[in-house]
């Protein structure tokens, strides 16, 4: 069977890079993508899928009923892109102005639109039923959450006892190999804000004004501090401060300092208490010059957290489809954030990265995910389209 489903992918793969092609060339951004919906409404058409569309973001959700009773099992694909100029020179290049591909969920979704053709083709064989979760606003908008709010884990009626996602990368793994991990698998993410209130007044005499730069100077400082003396370097915290803007020319103290960082963590436990711990350290160092601060968090993507088991069966799953030496054990988590993290929550699963990087490129330099030349091999969505449909025949195979 394994190699029935991967002939069978790559025997539609060119129409699958067609889609592809045709997703990369008009990339939307955040939630309302209707360009792309159709694209992958019109790739669904004919097959025997229950199809319904979000509510309030350019969702579709596609419902697979197995031949014979049995379980659920989710697969996702995200779809949006981001705001960046496309570089890479490729004949389908992004035809819209500073917005590209540049993450590669052009490839997820038609690998995810290739396995629901290689899944209904099986339909009676199927026991149970699959969930096609195809996604906006990954990049930063949260959109599994608003489909998990919209309905997507109860589509087909009950509950998914497994969820699989696949993520490309432009560079780090080779073409076509896998990598994943059981237990945390990517960070935490979120915002931290921090507004230092002074009062403003003539360079010339600080003593007479409450300078909020050099206290949020020390804040910024102080943080840094923290996070290597307070927490475990074996469940790690990353603080950045990435944006401080105060004042308006030499000769003017403000009356206000405002710092903007990203916060990483590895674990809920330490997400939960680096919060708490940054805006006590915010808020008391301004106390003690005399000032106030406004300090706190815009709560981003939790941690992603792979199920030990399920990363053992999508081990086993790659090897058996794609050949031994195709899915390596990632020795760390990932530092970035993925809302698939929502689903997670929710449902046991495994999220796996795919190698994408182009024959004749060196992963070790080629321009990652984000970058505006970064460039994903069409030879792995065969592959992909493969994964995803073996996944879930052998996931509901097992009950």
């Amino acid at each position: 069977m394994p190699a029935e489903v991967h002939q069978d992918a790559v025997a539609i793969s060119g129409e699958l890079a067609e889609l592809r092609h045709a997703i990369h060339r008009e990339p939307e951004i955040g939630l309302d993508l209707p360009m792309t919906q159709a694209k992958v409404l019109s790739a669904l058409g004919g097959l025997p899928l229950e199809i319904s569309r979000g509510q309030e973001l350019s969702s579709v959700t596609a419902v697979l009923r197995g031949g014979r009773p049995g379980a659920t099992v989710l697969l996702r694909g995200d779809m949006d892109a981001l705001p960046v100029t496309e570089r890479t020179g490729l004949p389908y290049s992004s035809q819209i102005d500073g917005v590209m591909h540049a993450c590669g969920h052009d490839l997820h979704t038609a690998m995810l639109a290739g396995a629901a053709r290689l899944l209904s083709a099986r339909q009676q064989e199927i026991a149970g039923n699959v969930i096609f979760m195809f996604q906006p606003g990954e990049e930063g908008y949260a959109g599994a959450r608003q489909m998990i709010a919209e309905g997507v884990l109860d589509a087909a009626g009950d509950r998914p006892v497994a969820a699989f996602a696949l993520h490309v990368a432009s560079s780090t793994l080779p073409c076509g190999v896998c990598s994943t991990k059981p237990g945390t698998m990517m960070a935490a993410a979120d915002v931290f804000e921090v507004t230092v209130h002074g009062h403003g007044g003539h360079a010339s005499q600080p003593h007479r004004a409450a300078d909020p730069i050099p206290v949020a100077c020390e804040i910024v400082t102080a943080l840094q501090a923290m996070v290597t003396r307070r927490f475990d370097v074996f469940d790690p915290v990353v603080l950045t401060i990435g944006s401080f803007h105060a004042g308006t020319t030499d000769n003017v103290i403000p009356d206000d300092a405002k710092l903007l960082g990203s916060l990483r963590t590895f674990s809920a436990a330490t997400r939960t208490r680096a919060m708490d711990d940054a805006i006590r350290t915010a808020t008391q160092i301004a106390a003690a010059h005399g000032l106030t601060a406004t300090a706190g968090f815009a709560a981003g993507y939790p941690v992603t957290v792979n199920n030990g088991d399920e990363v053992s069966f999508a081990q086993r799953t790659v090897t058996e489809l794609l050949g031994s030496g195709r899915c390596l054990t990632q020795p760390f988590p990932l530092t970035g954030s993925e809302d698939f993290s929502f689903v997670l929550e929710q449902v046991p699963g495994a999220f796996v990265m795919l190698g994408a990087c182009p024959q004749g490129s060196d992963p070790a330099t080629a321009p990652f995910n984000h970058s505006a030349e970064a460039a994903f091999d069409d030879a792995v969505l065969g592959d992909g389209a493969a994964l995803y449909a073996e996944l879930a025949l052998r996931r509901l195979a097992a009950g």
